[in-house]
């Protein structure tokens, strides 16, 4: 009996002092992340309950909910809000479709999947704001872009597509798509790649059609990396910044001035920091509030 308790409490000791040593370990990574993130996210929403205008310092004071009340009449503000949830379920939806169908047409094909799956990867490593340049200067650049010559090839003349307030929406959410899209189909091909060959010829025997393939077989069986896709690309969406902000900078007037887009003109050009805060909260809020839907779905779906 002693020396079972002898071992016991040696047992003990030792797995407190890996504790200790785990705790060592993560200590300072855990500070660093307080320090650069839950730190600045409580100073934001601390600093959201302030008028703080730099055009005007000198009304600067303690306004509690008046930022966020404000939002209610700010027709701006619907504006960016109502532009957001287009851009992303918009930019989400076609990822989904185009990043699948893409998948299942790359399955087909026996050999040089290595390559495509290599040039799949190029616009996912390029910075966002490298993405919106090019778009801005390459593609839709008027008269000699490659999208207008398209079009002029084609007979439909010549357009302003960052320009024209109707075509500006339209050429961001093209752009968002044209960068995430092949990461949905990356994970949708290797999804793919792993599904049960013998589930889908006894479908073929019997006599089951591509369509009836696709939605009785294939997207049931895909259903956990859908939602996984939906989830870490909404999030992108949301947080979307750096590329519509080179290519059209929020514009023309605020065409494409997306949520965020709008915080920071608030705050930045506007210099209405409290203001500014106050978007930047609810733009957080909602991110969050999506998550716990997204992240309860995917339990469901498990």
């Amino acid at each position: 009996m002693a020396a079972a308790q002898a071992i016991d409490s040696g047992a003990l000791a030792l797995a407190r002092q890996e504790r200790r040593f785990a705790w060592y370990l993560l200590g300072p990574s855990l500070l660093l992340l307080l320090i650069t993130t839950t730190a600045p996210l409580v100073y934001l929403g601390w600093t959201s309950f302030f008028r703080l205008d730099m055009t005007m310092p000198w009304l600067s004071g303690f306004a509690g909910l008046d930022n966020y009340g404000k939002m209610l009449g700010d027709p701006r503000f619907m504006n960016s809000l109502w532009l957001t949830v287009v851009y992303t379920s918009s930019t989400v939806c076609l990822q989904i479709i185009v990043g699948l169908s893409l998948a299942m047409l790359v399955q087909q094909i026996p050999k040089g999947q290595g390559l495509l799956r290599i040039a799949a990867i190029l616009p996912i490593v390029l910075a966002p704001v490298v993405v919106g340049l090019f778009w801005r200067t390459l593609v839709l650049a008027p008269d000699v872009g490659l999208v207008d010559l398209v079009t002029r090839a084609l007979g439909l003349g010549s357009q302003n597509w960052l320009g024209d307030p109707q075509l500006a929406l339209i050429s961001v959410i093209a752009i968002h798509t044209w960068q995430w899209t092949p990461f949905a189909f990356l994970v949708f091909l290797a999804t793919l790649a792993t599904l049960p060959a013998d589930v889908y010829e006894a479908a073929r025997l019997d006599r089951a059609n591509a369509w009836q393939r696709l939605r009785y077989l294939t997207l049931p069986l895909i259903r956990p990396a859908i939602i996984m896709v939906v989830i870490m690309r909404t999030m992108t969406a949301l947080s979307a910044f750096a590329a519509i902000f080179a290519a059209t900078g929020g514009g023309p007037g605020s065409s494409t001035e997306i949520l965020n887009l709008y915080a920071y003109r608030t705050s930045f050009t506007e210099l209405n920091l409290g203001y500014g805060s106050s978007l930047a909260m609810v733009l957080l809020g909602l991110t969050l509030a999506v998550s716990y839907v997204m992240f309860k779905r995917r339990k469901a779906a498990k």
